[in-house]
């Protein structure tokens, strides 16, 4: 199986990209697309993660007052637990310009996943979209 993972730069990956989103966040999550799409998508760095060039997940930084923020991560249903979300993380920790004050907001589902690359809980769980968090930190 042969893992990309690129940073977006034209059109047609955004389409792809908010696809995918779609898919997972909007229909699988039930999540409100009006929290999904936000006034950051032209701020933040967009990945696309592609198996056998096939877009099949997807992830975002950008820069908050608190510091980096990753978000957006999504892996459709049928290329999850292959090492696809791990490859995600590692891509867009790499493209950061400085690990100083990432942080991101993990489903509790994903925790394990970003704890494999540093990240720990700080605080309590809280919703998010009608799906429970954690806030994470990379340490």
């Amino acid at each position: 199986m042969d893992i990309r993972v690129e940073k977006v730069e034209s059109g047609k990956q955004f389409d792809a990209i908010f696809a995918i989103r779609q898919t997972v966040f909007v229909e699988e999550q039930e999540v409100d697309p009006v929290l999904e799409y936000d006034e950051f998508e032209e701020i933040s760095v967009h990945f696309v993660a592609k198996v056998n060039d096939v877009s099949v997940g997807t992830a975002r930084w950008r820069r908050t007052p608190n510091g980096i923020k990753l978000e957006r991560f999504a892996v459709l249903k049928e290329n999850r637990n292959q090492g696809i979300g791990a490859a995600i993380v590692a891509a867009v920790l790499a493209d950061l310009p400085d690990k100083e004050n990432v942080y991101l907001h993990s489903q509790i589902t994903a925790c394990n996943l970003y704890n494999r690359f540093g990240f720990v809980p700080e605080g309590e769980q809280f919703e998010e979209a009608g799906i429970m968090h954690y806030k994470m930190v990379l340490r």
